[in-house]
């Protein structure tokens, strides 16, 4: 993936006002049981009302469901999806609302 400002890489951490690459060590990330809270807490932190979650290019990259159940506890929206839909449901988003997303570009 290329993104503007933070160059090419395989997966990214996207915010209101910046964004870096996601390493999913940090949390302990796996496809399986996916996206962790703690994955989100960046975007959270930086402002996002509406969070995307991207599943990768086959969707195989899960999503825990604390991490949606946390999500609905803040009254966050979210939106998960297979890659492609996932960045032009970002870059539509980004236009008018604080927007975070998470973003695996393989599987």
């Amino acid at each position: 993936m290329e993104i503007e400002g933070l160059g090419a890489g395989k997966d990214f951490k996207l915010y209101p006002g910046g964004g870096r690459a996601w390493d999913w060590n940090e949390t302990g990330t796996r496809h399986s049981p996916g996206i962790q809270p703690a994955d989100v807490a960046e975007l959270l932190a930086n402002g996002a009302t509406a969070v995307i979650l991207s599943q990768g290019m086959e969707k195989r990259l899960e999503v825990d469901p604390a991490t949606l159940a946390l999500l609905e506890e803040q009254s966050i929206t979210v939106h998960v999806a297979e890659t492609r839909a996932a960045v032009a449901l970002y870059n539509e988003l980004a236009e008018t609302t604080p927007v975070g997303g998470l973003f695996h570009s393989t599987c």
